[in-house]
């Protein structure tokens, strides 16, 4: 058979002796298909010049073999699409989405678009939606569920909402970090982070949670309210070190970014960490363990939660039922938190 870019993929499927769905299946690298066969498969479809005709397969399908990753982030709350965080979660989300197949589409200004299901799927821009950024309860969210759109959410389950998650076990990651802080002899700790969010609010329910089972009344007083931002966390430790009726032994931020600021300003105050002021943080930032002293802190797997999202938005989009996942959250002890 010559060349030719008009080969289609029943030639494929005749020239390696296979069915035209296992032929579909090699092109996307699908693991069904077993590792030789795909090479094969691969092979005659580069020597003789084919390219998948996505126009037709979309038409034919009605699908767009897109996901559309929307980012409800406001640099208002202190969130920077460049932050590490997002970057993993990004990157796992791509990976898993190019090994199912699809292409993605980013979306990082969403927040003047009305109808996310009429701009997104009614439009054919992409089959389903990823949400980053739950934010403080958007309302779009609820319309989106509403609708039937397929969508899936990072972040927090909140029963009173009808989509579904993939997120940490946030309740128990700010229990684990107050109970450190407590075992290691903390009494006053003060909680970092802003409640409005659904995960922070997760958080600090843990924190009260550990506070309780230690009989450490719950002070609203050490709640200092505080955006993801590094900046932010610089800021705000002014209210613990310049107050002097303000006294705390101990911090838990819901951010490692948080517990960046707020550990150059106590240096720069020479209040000693974690002699002082003991740290806890959540995420496990990329740069928690350069810090000085390394931040102790929850770790989320955030890679895991990229495959996640993907995994089980094809699965709402396939028709399946998915259930709400909060992933195991893991204790990371470094020096910050003191006698560990």
């Amino acid at each position: 058979m010559n060349k030719s870019k008009n080969l289609t993929m029943a030639d494929i499927a005749h020239l390696a002796g296979v069915s035209e769905a296992t032929v579909s299946r090699a092109l996307k690298n699908s693991e069904l298909i077993n590792k030789e066969t795909r090479a094969r498969i691969q092979s005659i479809a580069r020597e003789h010049n084919y390219k998948v005709n996505t126009a037709a397969r979309n038409f034919r399908t009605q699908k767009t073999h897109t996901l559309a990753v929307v980012l409800l982030v406001d640099k208002e709350w202190g969130h920077e699409v460049s932050d590490a965080f997002l970057m993993v979660l990004l990157g796992s989300i791509a990976d898993e989405a190019a090994h199912h197949g699809y292409d993605l589409l980013l979306s990082t200004n969403p927040h003047d678009i009305d109808d996310l299901a009429d701009y997104y799927i009614d439009s054919k821009r992409a089959d389903g939606l990823i949400i980053i950024g739950q934010g403080r309860n958007d309302p779009r969210l609820d319309r989106l569920a509403a609708s039937g759109t397929p969508f899936i959410v990072w972040g927090a389950e909140m029963p009173e909402h009808e989509y579904m998650t993939v997120g940490s076990d946030n309740r128990t990651g700010g229990y684990e970090a107050t109970s450190l802080l407590i075992r290691n002899g903390r009494k006053r700790i003060a909680f970092m982070g802003d409640a409005r969010h659904p995960e922070m609010e997760h958080r600090l329910d843990g924190y009260c949670d550990a506070l309780r089972a230690a009989g450490i009344p719950f002070d609203a007083d050490l709640v200092i309210p505080t955006d993801f931002s590094r900046s932010d966390g610089y800021m705000k430790t002014d209210h613990i070190i310049l107050d002097p009726t303000f006294k705390c032994d101990a911090i838990f931020a819901v951010s490692d970014n948080i517990v960046l600021g707020v550990v150059k300003r106590l240096s720069e105050a020479r209040v000693a960490v974690p002699d002082d002021i003991a740290i806890v943080g959540f995420d496990d930032n990329p740069l928690a363990v350069f810090a000085t002293p390394g931040i102790t802190t929850v770790r989320q797997d955030i890679r895991l939660g990229g495959k996640l999202l993907v995994r089980n938005l094809l699965d709402i989009i396939g028709g399946k039922a998915v259930e709400h996942t909060a992933m195991p959250i893991e204790l990371v002890v470094r020096q910050s938190c003191g006698n560990a």
